[in-house]
């Protein structure tokens, strides 16, 4: 994406570990959007709209600058290229000793996913990075 930072590796010292990865059902889910909406990307809410999920959008139409870090690109079966996972730098910062996992739960959310009108909801579930 033209104008967006140089992508770092977070995560905490000494891990080798994506930061983000996915359930098979958040997989699946990815592969439905990406042939209704083509390319995909991810950024981490921080709070607006729909809490702090994981908001999907067709990659590029939520810029990103020099206040985001991209967290993965997301390699999901079926879909041609990776799915960028982005966050907001001041937001990593809090969340750096975590590996996250987007899944999927039923429900709608409150803000301008791509999935809102599927009747369910991306989610973020984190842990403890090891």
């Amino acid at each position: 994406m033209p104008g967006a930072p140089d992508p770092v590796v977070p995560g905490p010292p000494g891990t080798t570990a994506a930061p983000v990865s996915l359930t098979p059902a958040a997989a699946e889910l990815i592969r439905s959007l990406r042939g209704q909406h083509g390319p995909l990307m991810f950024h981490q809410s921080g709070g607006c709209c729909d809490g702090s999920a994981p908001m999907c959008f067709p990659a590029g139409e939520f810029r990103t600058g020099a206040s985001d870090v991209r967290l993965a690109a997301l390699e999901v079966e079926g879909v041609p290229e990776p799915v960028e996972f982005w966050m907001s730098v001041s937001q990593w910062e809090l969340w750096r000793h975590t590996t996250l996992t987007v899944d999927v739960v039923p429900g709608r959310g409150s803000g301008f996913s791509l999935e809102a009108p599927e009747g369910v909801r991306f989610l973020i579930r984190s842990d403890l990075a090891a």
